[in-house]
This record gives structure tokens, sequence and C-alpha cells, in this order.
């Protein structure tokens, strides 16, 4: 049984059904609140946790239960509670079932995942053992050792749920590394896949044949000394590891013919009280699919509909520490940013990351993308811009399994780049093409294109020969 339950409700869940759900267990368990009311436990005897349960989120964004979950979900606006169960647990999984069991028939709704609320009843916990709190007091970490933060996650699509983002910075504040451990159905969000830091973290598949690899490079993992590492060759030396790949990873690499136009981009606006950020966000969004986001929020599920003055006001709240979220498309046309928002002492910065998905049958409209950048530069402040067609999932996740790297289409210096450039150096590059001149003639931004097919990785080569070139090495 999956360790993380989510009940799906058109009404927010009222005090007495969430007392309800906390009596699954019988009037002897302890409950506790923390984290400002935010997050409730159920303890046993002993203070140790059995079950951890969220504040409801007010869901307006349509299809995110379909994205994260595979589950059908009522009309914008529900209410998503959500509840994690201590691992290992037996009664705990139990507890949880119950919980949003109880919470989905009495303010009507469903249980994810299918089948979870197998009973309403209460669960005899007598007997029952359970692990003391990991140090970090995170209720996302399951093993926690002097290297890493251990996480097992069984779900469709691990996403940035804020168990997890605060998994994140804990570990971070701790200096220790995070790693997710999952099944092999499992997918990434994007969002997830982009915060992975360096080693030691790693996403570790679980696997029949090899038991465990790492799902975005394919080694074959162990667990040794407090964390998982890769398994070492007979043969390896100092020079050539020869590290073994797990032969279910590599077996993904055939061409679907699913595509991703992958988008990453900064921008540096000047420091200023009428300054509206996610703008560039917005009319990327649009020069592209032709309508702008449908969503956004600090966490996933991305909960709130596209507002550019909300998320300005929440940057400035944060301000100076940085504000990172998350913003989402129409289940019609996937796409998903994620979007790092820093005061720093050039102003304030903007870094995007960006992908829109298509289908076999479906092309990216790279046509659009010089168009996307012209907005950027003359209205956004861009300082660079990346353009890559990648052969990736049409849904954007990321599977545990060989996908071909991206190849890039183009690449976009600002103006205030081109500006401070030595020389003739931005526009004189070593490149088939010239490139093209973006925004007013007395102060352009420069366009670099090229071939943008996914089957031709010497793209990177000329991409790298114009990076040397602009460095001036």
């Amino acid at each position: 049984m999956t360790k993380d339950v989510v009940a799906l409700t058109k009404k927010m869940p009222d005090p007495l059904s969430v007392i309800a759900g906390l009596l699954s267990g019988g009037p002897d368990l302890l409950v506790g609140a923390e984290a400002e009311g935010a997050l409730v436990r159920l303890h046993d005897e002993q203070g140790r946790p059995l079950l951890s349960v969220e504040a409801p989120l007010l869901v307006q964004v349509r299809g995110e239960a379909e994205r994260l979950l595979g589950a059908s979900e009522p009309e914008v606006p529900y209410w998503w509670t959500e509840a994690r169960a201590t691992t290992g647990v037996k009664e705990a999984e139990a507890l949880a079932g119950t919980f949003v069991g109880r919470i989905a028939t009495l303010v009507g709704g469903t249980a994810w995942p299918r089948g979870v609320a197998t009973s309403i009843g209460v669960v005899n916990t007598e007997g029952m053992t359970a692990v003391p709190v990991p140090a970090a007091a995170q209720p996302a970490v399951d093993v926690l050792t002097d290297k890493v933060a251990v996480v097992i996650q069984d779900r469709p699509v691990v996403a940035m749920t804020s168990w997890l983002a605060d998994t994140f910075r804990a570990a971070a504040e701790a200096e220790l590394g995070l790693q997710i451990v999952t099944p092999a159905g499992t997918r990434l969000s994007p969002t997830v896949r982009g915060a992975l830091p360096g080693w030691p973290s790693r996403w570790v598949v679980q696997d029949e044949k090899c038991g465990y690899y790492d799902g975005l490079s394919g080694a074959i993992l162990q667990w040794a000394n407090g964390l998982f590492v890769t398994l070492e060759s007979p043969d390896a030396t100092a020079e050539d590891p020869r590290t073994p790949i797990a032969e279910t990873f590599a077996q993904g690499a055939a061409d679907t013919g699913e595509r991703q136009l992958a988008i990453s981009f900064r921008c540096v606006h000047p420091a200023d009280d009428r300054l509206v950020l996610g703008g560039a966000v917005e009319s990327v969004w649009r020069e592209i699919t032709g309508e702008s986001p449908a969503g956004w929020g600090t966490e996933e599920p991305a909960n709130l509909p596209w507002s550019l003055r909300q998320l300005t006001d929440v940057a400035f709240e944060r301000s100076p520490e940085p504000t990172w979220v998350v913003v989402v498309g129409s289940p019609e046309r996937p796409g998903l940013a994620t979007v790092r928002i820093t005061r720093t002492t050039a102003g304030v910065e903007e870094d995007v990351t960006l992908a829109f998905g298509y289908g076999a049958a479906e092309e990216p409209p790279t046509e659009s993308v010089q168009k996307a950048a012209e907005a950027l530069a003359t209205r956004h402040d861009l300082q660079s811009m990346l353009v890559q067609v990648r052969r990736a999932r049409r849904d954007l996740s990321v599977p545990p399994h060989f996908e071909g790297p991206g190849v890039p289409y183009a690449f976009v210096l600002g103006a205030e780049e081109v500006r401070t450039m030595p020389g003739d150096r931005a526009r004189r590059t070593p490149l088939r093409e010239k490139p093209r001149e973006l925004g007013p003639r007395t102060r352009p931004a420069l366009y670099y294109p090229f071939p943008g097919d996914p089957s031709d990785l010497s793209g990177w080569q000329d991409f790298e020969r114009l990076m040397r070139h602009l460095k001036g090495s």
C-alpha cells in the first residue's frame, strides 16, 4: 500500500470531519500540531509518529490531479487534503487509508489511490510499534544517516509537494544529500529533477533485475556506509570506472515521436517598486501556445489561477529571500516552468526553466521561438536565452530510463550583454549563419540559430564554439 494518500473533495474538510478522520485509530492515539497548525500528526503512546496530515489546499487549476496522481478530479475549485503514513508500519498505512476514506465520505469526494479507503472503521493499533521520528523532524524523511536523508515515494509522479520542499530545505541546511527512492513505474516532475543537487543526492529506482539503479544516469547502485552509491565493476580503474548500467534504463531509449521544446532564460530587471514579475514567462507562453499560463503556486500541485500581481506580491513579501514558483499550462497543451526570483546587486533576477510537450503527430512551433525571444529582449530585460528540442515525453514528466539529450535550436544574447562585449565579437561568430538582430537597431539583442535536429548532436559542438568565442577564449 502507498505511504501517501489524498482526499479530493468539493468542500473544505470541516473541523468535525478532520477530527473524525484523526480518530481512525481510536481515542488512545495522541494528536499534535506543528508548523503553526499547518501540520497535524498522530502519535503512539511513546510520542512516535504514525500519520502526518497537511492542511487542506484549495486547487483552482484544472488538470493537476490528473498530472500528478493520474486521478479524476472534481471541477475546480476543489480541496486537496494529503496525508503520509510512517513507512514500514502496517497500521499506519491503514490509518492513512481510513483517514482519507472518512474525509471523502463525510465531505463528499474521492480518495487516492483508488481502493485505499477499504474501510472507515477504527483501525486496531494494539501492540503497534513505530520507529522514532528522524532527527530532521521531517514527515517525508524515512531514513536519516550522517550523509543523506532518504525519502521513499510510491506515487505516479514525485512532485515538489510541501512535504518534499521542506525536506529539500532541511537537507540543505544540515549539509546532507537527498536520495529519493521509488518503484520502477514512478516518474519525477521536472520541478524535482531540476532541484536535485549533485552527489550524493540522487533518484534511486527499485528494479527486479539489478536491485537499484540511478533513474537519471542508469548506474547500478548499492547501499553502503549510510547511502546509495554506484556499484563498482571488478575491472574498474581510476581512469575507467566502468560503472555498470541497468538494462531497464537502457531499454527505454526507443523514440516514440514525442518531443519537448525546452527554453531557459534569465531576465535582470532594475529594482523598482512598480516592477511586475512573471511577465517574461507569460510573454513566452503566449508566443508559443497562443494563451497565458493556467496557474501557478509555490509548491505542487499548482493551486492558484495565473496572476502577475499575486506572484509579484509574494515575491516582494519574501524579499530579500529568494522566491521559487512553479507555473503550469492547461491539460490540452502541457507546459511547465519553474521561476526563481532573486534580489541581487544587479537588480531583480528571474531565472526560468520552461518546457512544452508535443505528441508524435504534433510539431513544436519553432517558428514562434524568435518572436518569443524578441518579446523578452524588447520588454523584459533579457540577459540570455537557450532553446532546445528534445526527444522526451509529451506530459513533461521524467521517466526512469534513457531519454536522448536535447539539441540547441537557438541562443539569444541580451542587448546589454551585446553592448558590453568588446568590438564586434558578438556579431562575428564561428557559426555558419549570422546572428539576427532583435529589438531596436540602436541597442539590439542577438539571436543565434542552430539546426535544432534531435538526431544531429553536432549542434552542441556549434554551441560550444559560440560560447568559447563569446567568452574570448
